[in-house]
């Protein structure tokens, strides 16, 4: 077994994919673990980059088909980041959810458990099927750095 890999990461991971009734793939296996690994959410070339230190071999088609399947499956979910590029992490258990914040500077995206992202109320025969909220703004180093650009 490779050394960067851990049997109970990967065992949840095959395990989260064929109860699914999925091809459990390389990749597949390995986006779930990077992800389960971040403390964040990862964009894509993050995540590739993140394969490719793993010495795990894959294309950005496969990544991004394995990306979709995991979003479909409910696995997986999208956040909108900069730039037009989604970031992903792994779903929470049930219906779940929460808010993320976004630095318009650095690009980072943090989760942020202690404010819901709770949909408002619909008229009747309305339904949601995902809840997104993002704030934006500037995280803590780089809204230093804007203070000290304008002290100095």
């Amino acid at each position: 077994m490779p050394p960067h890999e851990h049997p109970a990461a990967a065992d949840s991971a095959r395990e989260l994919i064929a109860a699914r009734g999925g091809r459990v793939t390389r990749t597949r296996v390995a986006v779930i673990e990077a992800l389960q690994r971040s403390a964040h959410p990862l964009s894509h070339d993050e995540i590739g980059a993140t394969l490719d230190g793993a010495g795990i071999g894959h294309d950005r088609v496969t990544l991004y088909r394995a990306l979709d399947w995991l979003v479909e499956q409910g696995i997986a979910q999208r956040i909108a980041g900069g730039e037009r590029a989604w970031r992903f992490e792994m779903r929470r258990d049930g219906d779940h959810r929460h808010a993320h914040f976004h630095c318009e500077r650095c690009g980072q995206i943090v989760c942020l458990e202690d404010v819901p992202a709770a949909a408002p109320a619909l008229p009747a025969g309305f339904a949601v099927a995902r809840a997104e909220l993002v704030l934006h703004g500037a995280c803590a180093d780089c809204g230093r750095a804007g203070v000290e650009e304008k002290e100095g």
